[in-house]
C-alpha cells in the first residue's frame, strides 16, 4: 500500500448537509427549523435547565450542606511510611516527594500515627503532626518541628 492508495474507512466520513439551499433539497425555506418560534429564530436559544417557565427541577430539589472555602486539605502519611527513609533523615515536603511518598501538596502534609516507626533520629519538618505520631517519633530519637502555618 502507498500513500496515494490510502483511504477513509467506509462510513467515518460523510458530507456535512447544507441547509437553506432550495426546497428540493429537503432542507431549505426553514432550512430544518420548523415554523416560528424561538428556536427558529437566529440567537434564539435557551439555556440549560430551562423548562419553559416552570420552577426548573435544580430549584424544586432541597438545597443541602455547605461549601467550606476555609477548609484546609493536608496530604496524610503513616508513620510506617517513614521507614522508607534513612536514619537521621529530614522529613520535610521536598524530601517526601524526592522519595515519591507523595504526590500532590495541598495545603501541606500531615503525619499520623498509624504503623511502627522503626528509623531513628528522623527530623519532621511539615504542616501537622498528631499527638501520637509526635510521642511515637520521639521516642525513637527523633525531633518534630510543626511548620506556623500563614493565616
Amino acid at each position: 500500500m502507498k500513500l496515494h492508495e490510502m483511504k477513509a474507512a467506509e462510513g467515518s466520513r460523510h458530507v456535512k448537509n447544507r441547509v437553506g439551499r432550495g426546497t428540493s433539497s429537503g432542507n431549505g425555506k426553514t432550512s430544518g427549523r420548523g415554523q416560528k418560534g424561538q428556536k427558529a429564530r437566529s440567537g434564539g436559544s435557551i439555556r440549560p435547565g430551562f423548562e419553559g417557565g416552570q420552577t426548573p427541577l435544580f430549584r424544586r430539589m432541597p438545597k443541602r450542606g455547605f461549601l467550606n472555602v476555609n477548609r484546609k486539605e493536608y496530604a496524610v502519611i503513616n508513620l510506617d511510611v517513614l521507614n522508607k527513609l534513612e536514619d537521621g533523615a529530614t522529613v520535610s515536603v521536598e524530601t517526601l516527594k524526592a522519595a515519591k511518598i507523595i504526590k500532590d501538596v495541598k495545603d501541606g502534609v500531615k503525619v499520623l500515627a498509624n504503623g511502627e516507626l522503626t528509623a531513628k533520629n528522623l527530623t519532621v519538618d511539615v504542616a501537622k503532626v498528631s499527638a501520637a505520631a509526635k510521642a511515637a517519633i520521639e521516642a525513637n530519637g527523633g525531633k518534630v518541628v510543626v511548620a506556623a502555618e500563614a493565616e
